[in-house]
């Protein structure tokens, strides 16, 4: 049976300023859960209504009711886990990073994670403005992939002033993706969704880039940032 200090404990993690001051994040679903516990991140408790056969010290089974209590989701998905939120790693710059100004969207924030992972970019840079990637709603978008990928939240105008790699900025009059030469250790800078890169991020970027229209009416005012990053991606990997 939850106790009221699990209750309090596990929805507190719901807001950002809790997950910091205890440390611990939320996951959501078998299937995430089993990623994260093959990862390295370290298991605090599972809550679940089927067992996982794990420690027997941090697994507690609980009922449908109970599980509705403490989950984040409209529609609970059999299990709970509260995990150590990781510490970040030094940032490799020889390869390619991609790096977010002021991304808002937990929705978009999660894709680009599963993104990363998917392209294998091993480091994303947030500005400290963008989206907390330990917020529930980015977890259940990367479904498993926060594992894979080194986050780190930085002054991302310090950051960008002290690397030496290209820094390639997504602008919707940029020059064309398809046929500009990319290098394979740059920075993929990708801006906020309503007010793209800000001013002084802009200032540092070496190269513009944009992903062009074919549209015949060339209507549509720009692409959502995680379809654009998606596609920017393939490209440094194709180039």
């Amino acid at each position: 049976m939850l106790s009221k200090s699990q209750i309090k404990l596990i929805t507190s993690l719901k807001q950002k300023k809790y997950r910091q001051q205890h440390g611990f994040f939320v996951v959501e679903g078998v299937k995430t859960i089993k990623e994260l516990l093959q990862s390295s991140v370290k298991l605090y408790a599972l809550y679940t209504t089927e067992t996982f056969n794990i420690d027997a010290k941090r697994e507690f089974l609980i009922s449908e009711a109970e599980l509705k209590k403490i989950s984040f989701l409209k529609t609970p998905n059999k299990a709970l886990a509260v995990f150590n939120i990781p510490k970040e790693h030094p940032i490799d710059t020889s390869k390619l990073i991609v790096a977010l100004d002021s991304v808002r969207d937990p929705g978009n924030l999660g894709t680009i994670i599963r993104l990363c992972d998917w392209f294998g970019v091993t480091d994303l840079v947030c500005s400290k403005e963008t989206v907390d990637c330990f917020n529930p709603k980015v977890i259940q978008a990367t479904m498993g992939s926060i594992t894979r990928v080194n986050i780190s939240y930085v002054d991302l105008v310090s950051f960008l002033k002290t690397t030496k790699p290209p820094k390639y900025g997504a602008f919707m009059n940029g020059d064309n993706v398809y046929k500009t030469t990319l290098v394979d250790n740059g920075i993929l800078v990708m801006g906020n969704e309503a007010n793209g890169i800000s001013k002084a991020v802009e200032d540092l970027i070496t190269d513009k880039i944009s992903i062009p229209r074919f549209g015949e009416l060339q209507e549509t005012e720009s692409l959502n940032v995680a379809t654009a990053t998606a596609i920017l991606l393939s490209e440094f990997r194709r180039g």
